[in-house]
């Protein structure tokens, strides 16, 4: 008998917590409309007790889905439940996620309370949220360290008191898949009324054993998975919503579940995710990466021109690669513009496609095709990018063998102009020590890297900074033709990024 799974995304909640990823309540939303195409069950779409700009998202985005549950992430706390469903009372379908730590570690040095005392307050936590709603999910935090029989001890009180969904989180990573499995077994045999409840799993990838530990713990009965989109998140991440969902779509022989999740939007959500956030998908990366699907060495290529399955257990068509990507060029027209992208998952209003195609012929200029990649940058640099402190009108630089670097350069700050010049090592150097002057930036750069978004001699420069300042880290990214101009814009993308977390300030989830 094969079971539903359900597929519970948390990449605008928990994947929003890698260092630098922060995302504003137009990319929030653009991301949970790709994820509601994309099919997951649930949408973790915050914590309102975190901050105005939090709740403001969660609320936006619980008013806009249709069919997509929404849930709001909330400590026991009664002013943290009140706030979580405040903001997403107006949902087709709202969920409560309610949570506290079970291990000992967690009570003693975090809560500094008793067992008795957290039983009490996950009873309590959990009867409050049912108070507005039947859909109550409970989550053990740091469950992988707790005591079984306590942890089951806390579960059955939690599901006597209304929780529909109980969560197993390995907080931090710790478990082996062998030893999580049997927790989970352990979980369902030991616990008298877990049968009104489906058991879910949350599992973080400290030990690079995320998806091994879910997968595990799917085999063992667990019926949601808690993931995010490349499996960002806190730390080295989450587990990944690809893997999970492939290797059930790949190998059916040995996991009997089925999700919901539309396969073909998978690749398009996840460079979605990877533009907003600013954090590259690395080459080898499983299902997503650039490497995924590429064979270089002579006998694989032999192979695959015989018969693709000897080397590829997937068709790359599944999530939605195609070989035929370069279509547009400077000599395409507004319709077919949007067409092509409403193809690529973006459904643009009149406003949106203008600003989309003015972008698109600049581009279109400069090379000869316009690739998907392409497409999606523009997309997401003319649509996402709107409330902005620091804008570049203008770049000019001046490097080689025989002359020191200088770059020119005039921002838009906040309506005003300003313009300067300045020197440095190289190119970028010079660039970057301009616009630090003109905007008075006081950050530290602390990683810079280049790569291309598609192949040929034309390709688009991508170009990712991560700036720390006063404890505040954020990642930039840009993209050009040319890559001192990509540098230029990613740099300045950080610096606004860390102008919207200075006036967002965020207090702290715990995690789970």
């Amino acid at each position: 008998m094969t079971d539903r799974l359900y597929i519970f995304d948390t990449t605008l909640r928990d994947g929003e917590q890698s260092p630098g990823a922060s995302m504003n309540t137009p990319e929030k939303l653009r991301l949970a409309y790709q994820l509601e195409k994309l099919g997951v069950d649930i949408i973790e779409a915050g914590f309102p007790a975190a901050s105005v700009g939090d709740f403001e998202a969660v609320s936006r985005i619980a008013e806009k889905l249709k069919t997509t549950q929404v849930a709001a992430l909330a400590r026991t706390s009664k002013t943290d439940i009140d706030k979580a469903w405040e903001a997403i009372k107006h949902a087709a379908k709202p969920r409560i996620h309610t949570f506290i730590a079970t291990s000992d570690i967690h009570m003693e040095y975090k809560l500094n309370m008793s067992r008795e005392q957290v039983i009490q307050k996950a009873i309590e936590g959990v009867r409050y949220a049912r108070s507005y709603t039947e859909n109550v999910e409970f989550s053990a935090e740091d469950a992988s360290r707790s005591d079984r029989d306590f942890l089951c001890k806390v579960f059955e009180a939690a599901i006597e008191a209304g929780a529909t969904t109980v969560n197993v989180p390995d907080t931090v990573g710790y478990a082996i898949p062998e030893e999580f499995g049997e927790l989970i077994r352990y979980i369902m045999t030991h616990t008298p009324n877990i049968g009104k409840a489906v058991v879910s799993v949350h599992c973080h990838n400290d030990l690079g054993l995320a998806t091994a530990n879910t997968v595990t713990a799917i085999r063992a009965g667990a019926r949601q998975a808690e993931v995010t989109i490349n499996g960002i998140g806190e730390r080295a991440g989450n587990t990944s919503l690809e893997e999970v969902v492939m290797s059930i779509h790949t190998r059916p022989n040995f996991m009997p579940v089925f999700t919901n999740i539309n396969t073909e939007n998978i690749h398009t959500t996840s460079r979605l995710v990877s533009m907003i956030t600013g954090i590259i998908v690395q080459p080898n990366k499983a299902i997503v990466g650039a490497n995924a699907f590429a064979h270089e060495a002579g006998i694989h290529q032999d192979g695959m021109l015989k018969n693709p399955m000897t080397y590829e257990i997937m068709k790359p068509e599944t999530i939605g690669l195609s070989q035929s990507k370069l279509i547009l060029g400077k000599h395409s027209g507004r319709h077919a513009l949007r067409s092509h992208l409403k193809d690529m998952g973006y459904d643009l209003s009149d406003e949106e496609l203008n600003l989309v195609f003015t972008r698109f012929k600049e581009i279109a200029d400069k090379k000869k095709h316009v690739m998907d990649e392409d497409l999606e940058v523009i997309v997401t640099e003319g649509i996402l990018r709107t409330a902005e402190t620091f804008k570049l009108e203008y770049l000019h630089v001046v490097s080689g063998t025989t002359v020191y670097p200088m770059a020119s350069v005039r921002l838009n700050i906040n309506g005003r102009t300003v313009q300067g010049a300045g020197y440095g090592n190289g190119p970028i150097d010079s660039a970057f020590n301009t616009i630090a002057k003109l905007t008075d930036a006081k950050s530290e750069l602390l990683r810079f890297t280049v790569s291309a978004l598609t192949g040929g001699m034309d390709a688009q420069g991508e170009v990712t900074v991560r700036l720390r300042e006063n404890g505040l880290i954020a990642l930039g990214r840009g993209s050009d033709p040319d890559i001192i101009t990509a540098s230029a814009k990613a740099y300045i993308n950080g610096l606004n990024r860390l102008e919207y977390l200075k006036t967002h300030p965020v207090i702290a989830s715990d995690g789970l």
